[in-house]
């Protein structure tokens, strides 16, 4: 893609020589589709040579067989109030299965859960636990919008638009984020099947921080489901490329930039907006920051890494109860204590014996984009911060609890160590694909406090990362909220429209 672009938008003030994004993950794209937009020639350099971030699709295991190389699963495509302006859904085919997520449990447990679009029909299926299952999450979903907005809409520091619907989240948050989660439910698979999906935080358990990232990715299996982009997560990044190369926009890549030197020497900008890791951020931009601001985030914490494995079956996954086929995520982690027990061994710096895995089915789903008979498996399990060890054999084992014969189906394996992801992707510190810890103070101060943390103390210096609210997960909105204030800050300029078709200043 190096050099491509079109002709610069005609509404930027006179002498104005644009805006630079440093990475191209999805909130790089995002800010410099809505730069681009309103009239802002925009170049993005990238230092892999593809573009995407955590949306990127490769062959890692065989030949012709796709496999995303971080997010897979889309809870935010459809939420994310970025996405929905954008039009994403509109411009690349997301299928939304009925269930979104299953969480398996060893026979002697019970019987596992579903968590369906329709809520009644996955409080059903929970036998005794189905009514408070869903009177924990029918007041979210009635304001649903609300809520979205409250957890993705900016900082924290904001008054929320939803009073009502940021009260409902949080007594929510409070009760999963305590001792009392357990309180609500007398079976296990209830109370298992909220802590897997709490359990993407890579956080303490329980916690705030864990209990807030729980109860809305959970609130949107019941509200617009988790969607698979047809063709891999690829598609998001492409999409946001195409529009951002229709409205004069360029990218660079193979292009790393290690000071601002290396921007000074492609003529300079006026803005510059930075899709790294804040840590990135105080090396790159070096003195031109103060020495305070540069020591906070030189001090940002990062969380656990993560071990990846991807695997190539001659066949579908054996799962033990056949309804976690219908679910394109599958939580394997067994009971809510052995999710924590695991996951808190992993904060304290252990390798857990039985990881929680998170694994992504996709081929029933998207079945046009692998050979015939090469069903790819992804997944991931948690370790240490920077890792290097390979923990194939401890993910193999709890998927062949849950899945008996399935190590008898598997015809290749890649692993990426948490040391590795961070090499593939320089913003997962230690392998961390949160891009830092997630917590109460990092979700608050993130990565500094302030009602706009997007915006640095030097001019024109922007930060756009899951170092940023509204923190990790593929929804564009860090890098919508840092390009909506270098709009107003730096070019004088009103936010554009971003529906496919939309008339822009380009």
């Amino acid at each position: 893609m190096t050099g491509r672009g079109g002709k610069p938008g005609s509404r930027t003030p006179a002498g104005s020589r644009g805006a630079a994004v440093v990475g191209s993950g999805p909130n790089g794209l995002a800010a410099a589709v809505t730069l681009a937009r309103a009239g802002v020639p925009v170049t993005v350099f990238e230092a892999e040579a593809t573009i995407g971030g955590g949306t990127r699709t490769e062959e890692t295991t065989l030949p012709g067989v796709l496999h995303d190389v971080c997010s897979a699963i889309h809870p935010m495509a459809l939420a994310s109030p970025f996405f929905r302006a954008f039009g994403l859904s509109e411009r690349i085919e997301l299928v939304v299965p009925e269930a979104s997520y299953g969480h398996p449990l060893d026979p002697a447990d019970g019987r596992g859960g579903i968590a369906y679009r329709d809520l009644d029909r996955t409080a059903a299926e929970l036998g005794a636990d189905g009514p408070a299952f869903r009177r924990l999450f029918r007041p979210v979903l009635r304001r649903i919008d609300g809520v979205v907005d409250a957890a993705q809409g900016g900082s924290m520091l904001r008054v929320p638009r939803d009073p009502l619907a940021f009260a409902a989240l949080g007594l929510r948050v409070l009760e999963r984020g305590t001792v009392a989660s357990g309180l609500r439910f007398r079976e296990p698979a209830a109370h298992a099947m909220i802590e897997g999906v709490a359990a993407h935080s890579i956080a303490r358990m329980p916690s705030l921080g864990s209990a807030g990232v729980g109860v809305v990715l959970a609130a949107l299996a019941h509200a617009g489901g988790w969607p698979v982009p047809v063709g891999g997560s690829r598609v998001i990044s492409a999409a946001l490329a195409d529009d951002l190369l229709a409205h004069g926009g360029r990218i660079e890549t193979d292009t790393r930039i290690a000071s601002l030197d290396g921007l000074r020497d492609r003529g300079g900008f006026d803005a510059v907006i930075f899709d790294t890791s804040a840590r990135a951020l105080a090396r790159i931009a070096g003195e031109a920051l103060p020495a305070g601001y540069r020591r906070r985030l030189e001090r940002f914490r990062y969380g656990p890494g993560s071990c990846k494995v991807d695997f190539v079956l001659d066949g579908p996954v054996p799962w033990r109860d056949e309804r976690m086929h219908a679910a394109p995520t599958v939580h394997l982690g067994g009971t809510a204590a052995e999710v924590r027990d695991a996951e808190n061994r992993v904060l304290r710096g252990e390798h857990a014996q039985r990881p929680f895995v998170l694994l992504a089915q996709t081929d029933g789903f998207d079945p046009g984009r692998n050979p015939a008979g090469s069903h790819a498996i992804w997944s991931y399990a948690h370790v240490p911060a920077g890792s290097s060890r390979d923990v194939r054999e401890a993910v193999i084992a709890q998927i062949e609890r849950f899945a008996p014969g399935f190590r008898d189906r598997i015809r290749a394996v890649s692993v990426t160590t948490a040391d590795r992801l961070g090499e593939h992707n320089a913003n997962y510190v230690g392998g961390d694909i949160a891009s830092g810890a997630v917590s109460l103070a990092q979700l608050l101060a993130r990565p500094v406090l302030s009602p706009q943390p997007w915006r640095t103390p030097a001019p024109g210096l922007f930060l756009a990362s899951s170092s940023t609210p509204p923190g990790p997960g593929v929804h564009g909105m860090s890098g919508y909220l840092s390009a909506r204030l270098a709009l107003a800050e730096v070019f004088g300029l009103p936010v554009p429209e971003l529906a496919p078709g939309a008339p822009s200043a380009s």
